[in-house]
């Protein structure tokens, strides 16, 4: 596991397409979070093969927060916890020890993201909350389903290293 490079944008891109539950970025959007985001995004590689993927950025109104973005397994990588290590490592980084919270949004009827920061609040000994942020109607068109923000927090830094572990 490591910070992803500006090189690994095309193949970030590549696992997400071929992972038809996640929402599509653009290739564009993805290079940028390989490259602008990369403090806060972590890629997984298993002989050579990106196998995992975590976006995520800090709110600019909220400095202490890491906002995942997307999660993203390999059907091959699938059931050995990846996703919370995925997040592990950017926590840990020395450069985000600043950070006391993630958050996200998952929609209602996404029960592997809720298993995922279920066991991501739970190793990290943490509380999870939950409020609809983004609803179907007024900022989806009915086009989406409402998206509830996740927060899991405060992170007690100690635990992060369980969270990989867990």
């Amino acid at each position: 596991m490591r910070a992803p490079r500006d090189t690994d944008g095309s193949r970030v891109w590549a696992l997400i397409e071929a992972t038809p539950a996640l929402d599509s970025n653009s290739l564009y959007a993805n290079l940028l979070q390989c490259s602008d985001f990369a403090d806060t995004c972590t890629i997984a590689e298993r002989d050579g093969e990106v196998v995992g993927w975590m976006s995520g950025y800090v709110p600019p109104a909220q400095p202490d927060t890491l906002f995942v973005w997307q999660v993203c397994v390999s059907d091959a990588a699938r059931g050995q916890g990846l996703g919370k290590r995925l997040i592990a490592d950017a926590l840990a980084r020395a450069g985000n020890a600043k950070l006391t919270q993630v958050s996200c949004t998952i929609t209602g009827d996404n029960e592997a993201s809720w298993a995922l920061f279920g066991s991501v609040a739970k190793a990290l000994n943490a509380q999870l909350q939950r409020a609809e942020r983004f609803d179907r109607d007024s900022h989806f068109a009915g086009e989406h389903a409402s998206e509830f923000a996740v927060s899991i927090g405060p992170i007690q830094r100690d635990r992060v290293a369980s969270l990989a572990a867990a």
